[in-house]
């Protein structure tokens, strides 16, 4: 065993002590007894760094608490200055002595005080740096974004092949959330969007004694893209958005790496049914918010426009064929895949914070927006082109 000798200790009478131990191979050890607290008085900290100093030879310095009876945030600003005086002169610290509580604050001190040093000292990119960080960051994004769709297209497969594992229940549920308790706010906007469409076409087919096609003007644009336009935008407002919540916060309580460890494909145990679940619903949502926004319509123009009921909805019968309803409902598969695919791919790509799930939620509802935008411009041109 090394031999040791204690130093007299660094303090003046108080219940906080704090003595040096110095052994051959110059290893000291710092033994802390009674109370560090704020109320106590305190050993001077310059006089324990000046002992340090006056150690020959000094390799490195460990702690010793178990004498400790109580600690605070006084215990912690002692130690750091140590630490500190270490640190600057290449000297090791060992906090194995330390209880596990201190050594975790002190580890969570370190780094908020990196963080605050790497802030402090960066410096404002040049705009072509900044303009190559972005263009690096939108294709890794839309790399990761392929990469998401061709996991849940495998995912699709192994549900066809009767192999994919989740959870039937989920899935009920999940259909639950997403249409019936959907309908009250899709209900409400798609018939005010239907009452819309009708005041301005009766304001303008009036100029020409055409009030009576307003019923087509509102049939058209409600079968062919509104209805299946608004309904995608409240489900990625209220059902994306839900998603990203829901697998972030997974993601931030470690849920998913748990699934991982026992070997169950998040994938296929979360994505999954929350894709079927909106694949299956947004159609018929669709279809319901078409006949609100018809209805809507028939408002205006049985009080504006002079129409009968009986006019209104057989000139709009007459108006809507087959291949609109078809539309209607292929871009409204669409948009649902849509909205399930950005809510969890950013319920997946979540931080491990709590800030990263409200950013991921954020994400989910503006990439959801986003490509449905882009998906109706893309379909209305393919039908126009195919002549659907």
């Amino acid at each position: 065993m090394t031999a040791t000798k204690p130093s007299k200790p660094a303090t003046t009478a108080s219940s906080a002590l704090v003595e040096l131990h110095v052994a051959r191979d110059g290893r000291v050890t710092l033994a802390f007894s009674g109370r560090w607290c704020i109320d106590e008085t305190l050993p001077l900290l310059g006089d324990v760094l000046q002992q340090l100093t006056d150690v020959s030879d000094l390799r490195s310095v460990a702690f010793d608490s178990s004498a400790l009876k109580a600690w605070d945030s006084a215990l912690l600003g002692h130690l750091m200055g140590v630490i500190d005086w270490c640190r600057g002169r290449g000297v090791d610290d060992e906090r194995d002595g330390l209880p596990d509580g201190v050594q975790a604050l002190l580890r969570l001190t370190e780094e908020a005080s990196e963080h605050a040093d790497a802030r402090h000292d960066d410096k404002p990119e040049h705009f072509l740096e900044r303009l190559g960080s972005e263009a690096v960051a939108i294709v890794r994004s839309t790399g990761e974004i392929i990469g998401f769709i061709g996991k849940s297209a495998l995912a699709v497969r192994r549900l066809v092949k009767r192999q994919a594992r989740f959870r039937s229940t989920d899935l009920w549920l999940i259909i639950q959330e997403t249409g019936a308790d959907a309908l009250p706010i899709v209900s409400l906007v798609s018939f005010l969007v239907g009452l819309i469409l009708a005041y301005i076409g009766d304001q303008q087919l009036e100029q020409f004694g055409a009030n009576i096609y307003v019923a087509n003007l509102v049939a058209l644009a409600m079968v062919i893209q509104m209805g299946a336009l608004i309904t995608a935008i409240v489900l990625a407002g209220r059902t994306g958005a839900a998603y990203a919540a829901q697998l972030g916060t997974m993601q931030v309580n470690e849920e998913i790496d748990a699934l991982r460890t026992l070997g169950i494909s998040p994938i296929e145990f979360l994505v999954l049914p929350r894709l079927i679940g909106l694949i299956l619903m947004t159609p018929l949502l669709a279809i319901y918010a078409d006949l609100m926004g018809i209805l809507g319509g028939s408002v205006v123009s049985m009080t504006v426009g002079g129409l009968t009921a009986a006019e209104y909805f057989t000139q709009a019968q007459q108006a809507v064929g087959f291949n609109h309803v078809a539309q209607g409902l292929i871009n409204a598969t669409v948009y649902g895949a849509i909205v399930a695919i950005s809510g969890c791919l950013r319920g997946m790509q979540c931080g491990r914070s709590a800030a990263s799930v409200g950013l991921a939620t954020t994400s989910a509802v503006v990439t959801a927006i986003v490509f449905i935008t882009i998906a109706a411009a893309v379909l209305t041109v393919v039908f126009n082109a195919v002549g659907f």
